[in-house]
C-alpha cells in the first residue's frame, strides 16, 4: 500500500546539492501493523502522525512529504522484504512506526546500518536500548521495560504479595515480566506464555483460579487483551484478583471491552486527559478528525512527527550531514503531548509513568485517566549499557 499524503514540489532552476535536495520531497516510509486483530494499534500511529503532517500542511521542517505506508502484517520476514524496498527502491530519509518488537528486530538492523534514521513509535526491545543501540535509532515511546515497571512497583508499594504473571512468548513479553519483577518483590505464583496471536485464555484462567493470587499482570495488546479482559470478567476474576496490566486496557481496546474494563488499571505515560496545552489541543484535534478517543499509539504516531519535523526544520532541509541531523533528533525540540521528554543516551525518552484506569467519560466514551504518578523523569536500566555519548 502507497499513501502520497501531498505532491512534490516541483522547483524549477534550483542548484544541485544541498539546496536540491531541500527542494525533493522529504520520503516517509511508514512500516505499521494493518492486518488482523493488532491492525488497530497501527491504524493509532499513522493517524496520529498524519494528523501531524496535515496540521503542518503538508510539510515537515518545510519539506512536502511523501509518506509510503508498509503494512508488515505481524511478520518478521515480510517486514524485511518491506523495508528492503523502503531503503532501496524509494530511498526513504527515515523510517518509522514499527508497532511490535519482534518486527523492529528484523528491521532494525538494515535501516540502521545503511545509515538512515528509524524513528520507532512504539516497539521498544531492551536489545536495542543497551549495547545494540544506534545513532540511527530513536524512539518516541519508551523501553519495553518501562511500562511494566510501573505495575511492579504499583504492587511492590501497595503491599500485595503473590502475583500470576502472563505475556505472549516473544521478546516483548519476555521483557514486560522482566520489568514487572524487577519491582515486585512478592512471591510470583505462575509465568504463564502464550503464543503470540492467542485468542483463548480458559486454560490460563483456570490457573490464576487455581493459584487465587493477590494480582494478575498481563500485557495482552490488541484483540488479545480484548478477549483476557471479557473472559477474566466472565469467568468471575475480577471479585478477588485485582487486574493489573500494560497494553491491554487502552482507547485501542476499550471501544470494545467497553464496561467490562471500567475500572481495570493499565500503566502509561499518556493519557488523554494529561493536563497539558499541547495533549489538550491534540486530543481535541485526533477527535475532531477521526472520530474517535486516541490512544497512547496515536500520541507516539504524533510526537514521531514532531520530532521529524524539528530535526528537519533545525537542518533547514538538509539531510546530507548525519551526524548534525542525529544532533538535532537528540535535541526533542518539540512541545511532547506528554509533557516531559528528553532523550537519553540511547535515544529512549526519559519521562514520566502513571498508574492510569479505564472510565467512561460524560460522552459515553470509554478512555484511560491518570490515576498517580509512579516514575518521575525516568530513564530504562539499559542506558548504561549503550557506548554512544
Amino acid at each position: 500500500m502507497r499513501k502520497v499524503l501531498t505532491a512534490a514540489l516541483v522547483v524549477a532552476g534550483m542548484g544541485m546539492g544541498a539546496s536540491a535536495q531541500a527542494a525533493d520531497p522529504l520520503k516517509i516510509g511508514m512500516m505499521v501493523t494493518l492486518s488482523g486483530p493488532p491492525a488497530v494499534l497501527g491504524k493509532h500511529i499513522n493517524d496520529g502522525f498524519q494528523l501531524f503532517v496535515e496540521q503542518q500542511g503538508g510539510k515537515l521542517g518545510g519539506r512536502d512529504v511523501e509518506i509510503i505506508v508498509a503494512d508488515d502484517e505481524l511478520k518478521p520476514d515480510v517486514a524485511l522484504t518491506k523495508v528492503k524496498g523502503l531503503l532501496e527502491r524509494d530511498k526513504v530519509d527515515f523510517v518509522t512506526g514499527i508497532v511490535f518488537s519482534n518486527i523492529l528486530q528484523a528491521v532494525y538492523r538494515p535501516v540502521t546500518e545503511s545509515e538512515t534514521f528509524l524513528v520507532g513509535a512504539n516497539a521498544g526491545t531492551s536489545t536495542f536500548a543497551g549495547k545494540g543501540c544506534s545513532p540511527y535509532f530513536f524512539s518516541t515511546s519508551w523501553q519495553n521495560d518501562q511500562i511494566h515497571e510501573v505495575m511492579g512497583k504499583y504492587a511492590q508499594d501497595k503491599g500485595f504479595k503473590t502475583a500470576f504473571l502472563l505475556a505472549p512468548n516473544y521478546q516483548a513479553g519476555k521483557d514486560s515480566v522482566a520489568g514487572f519483577k524487577r519491582h515486585f518483590k512478592g512471591d510470583v505464583v505462575d509465568e504463564v506464555y502464550t503464543k503470540l496471536g492467542n485468542l483463548d485464555f480458559s486454560a490460563e484462567l483456570a490457573k490464576i483460579a487455581a493459584a487465587k493470587p493477590d494480582v494478575v499482570f498481563t500485557f495482552m495488546p490488541g484483540g488479545m487483551g480484548v478477549n483476557l479482559v471479557k473472559q477474566f470478567r466472565q469467568a468471575g476474576l475480577d471479585k478477588n484478583v485485582t487486574f493489573l496490566s500494560a497494553f491491554t486496557v487502552d482507547e485501542t481496546t476499550l471501544p470494545a471491552t467497553k464496561d467490562d474494563a471500567v475500572g481495570l488499571f493499565s500503566s502509561s505515560q499518556w493519557t488523554p486527559d494529561l493536563d497539558n496545552a499541547a495533549n489538550k489541543a491534540f486530543v481535541s484535534a485526533y477527535e475532531a478528525k477521526y472520530g474517535y478517543v486516541p490512544s497512547l499509539y496515536s500520541s507516539q504516531g504524533y510526537d514521531a512527527a514532531q520530532l521529524i519535523n524539528s530535526a528537519v526544520k533545525a537542518m533547514k532541509g538538509d539531510l546530507s550531514d548525519k551526524k548534525a541531523v542525529t544532533a538535532a533528533l537528540k535535541k526533542a525540540d518539540f512541545a511532547s503531548v506528554r509533557g516531559d521528554f528528553k532523550y537519553n543516551n540511547n535515544h529512549f525518552p526519559i519521562q514520566d509513568f502513571y498508574l492510569v484506569k479505564a472510565v467512561k467519560r460524560a460522552d459515553g466514551k470509554y478512555a484511560t485517566s491518570v490515576v498517580e504518578k509512579v516514575f518521575d523523569d525516568y530513564g530504562d536500566v539499559y542506558a548504561g549499557e549503550c557506548a554512544m555519548k
